[in-house]
C-alpha cells in the first residue's frame, strides 16, 4: 500500500495555507502494517464525521472532507482571535490488491480517524520455495 501523491487541500490544488496553524499541504496520515491489516490513522481533529467521506475504486482508496456550508451561529460569532478552521481535504491511497476492499472498516474517536484494511489472503500468501530438479 502506498500514498498516491495527487491531493487537495482547502478545495484548490497546491494551495499552501497552514493546516491548524502547521504548514501542511494536506491533513497528516500515519500507516502501520500489522500481521493481518493496515491501519490508517488521519490526523483530523474537531471535524464532524457526517462531512469525512471515504470511498475505493480502482483500487484506489480516498479519503475527503467537505465542511458544511457556514451556519448562523459561524456567521453570527465574534471571535477575538481565529487561527484555524476546518478546510476540505482529500487525500488518495493505492491499494495495489494488498487489501480487501469488501471488508474495509473506519472508526473516528478523539480526533484520529482510523481506517482498518484487512490484507487481501490472495495476495498475502508466503513465499514458496521450489525445489531444483
Amino acid at each position: 500500500m502506498c500514498t498516491y501523491s495527487s491531493y487537495r487541500y482547502g478545495g484548490a490544488p497546491y494551495r499552501h495555507h497552514g493546516y491548524y496553524g502547521r504548514s501542511f499541504k494536506s491533513v497528516p496520515v500515519n500507516i502501520e502494517e500489522k500481521e493481518d491489516r493496515f491501519e490508517l490513522m488521519v490526523f483530523a481533529p474537531a471535524l464532524d464525521k457526517r462531512n469525512i467521506r471515504i470511498a475505493v475504486q480502482d483500487d484506489i482508496l480516498k479519503v475527503s472532507y467537505q465542511p458544511a456550508d457556514k451556519n448562523e451561529a459561524d456567521e453570527a460569532s465574534n471571535f477575538t482571535r481565529r487561527e484555524y478552521r476546518h478546510q476540505a481535504f482529500e487525500r488518495s491511497f493505492m491499494l495495489n490488491g494488498k487489501v480487501d476492499t469488501e471488508h474495509i472498516t473506519a472508526a473516528y474517536g478523539d480526533g484520529i480517524l482510523t481506517v482498518t484494511l484487512p490484507k487481501n489472503p490472495e495476495r498475502n500468501k508466503p513465499p514458496k520455495e521450489v525445489n531444483i530438479a
